[in-house]
């Protein structure tokens, strides 16, 4: 990956709806060029998705908290379950005290705690903390830099 590469990834994390022809030209390429290179990073697996950045309170998923689910059991084995609860955005297995990091969206706190009940039921689960956010300052795309 040149730097031409990583200046597409950063123009395409800015606005990923732009034309090849508007691409290309903010890093010094023709629209084909552009298309071709964009297609070539898909293709490697650098560009896994093109999405919408939609604010969740407008879709009614204004709560956002970071549940630490502790295990009686290794977790690893266990991404469907998590997966099956539509209201966790992200799960990562983590090493420290806890055994999973899940994001989870809802509309109010009371789905928090029907999502926390639905955690308990996963098998192997032994406890959870959940952490509610009261304001996000940021968040960034991964640096293409």
């Amino acid at each position: 990956m040149d730097d031409i590469d990583r200046a597409l990834i950063t123009e395409l994390q800015r606005d990923a709806g732009q034309a090849y022809a508007v691409l290309g030209k903010a890093v010094g390429l023709s629209a084909g060029a552009a298309h071709e290179r964009v297609r070539k990073l898909r293709e490697r697996g650098v560009i896994r998705h093109t999405t919408v950045d939609v604010d969740p309170a407008a879709l009614g998923r204004g709560v956002l908290a970071f549940v630490m689910v502790d295990s009686s059991a290794w977790m690893g084995d266990a991404a469907a379950s998590f997966a099956a609860i539509p209201e966790i955005q992200e799960a990562h297995i983590i090493a420290g005290a806890a055994s999973v990091l899940v994001k989870v969206r809802t509309a109010t706190t009371e789905q928090l705690q029907d999502v926390l009940r639905r955690l308990y039921a996963i098998e192997g689960v032994s406890g959870t903390q959940a952490t509610v956010v009261l304001e996000t300052f940021f968040e960034r795309p991964v640096s293409a830099d």
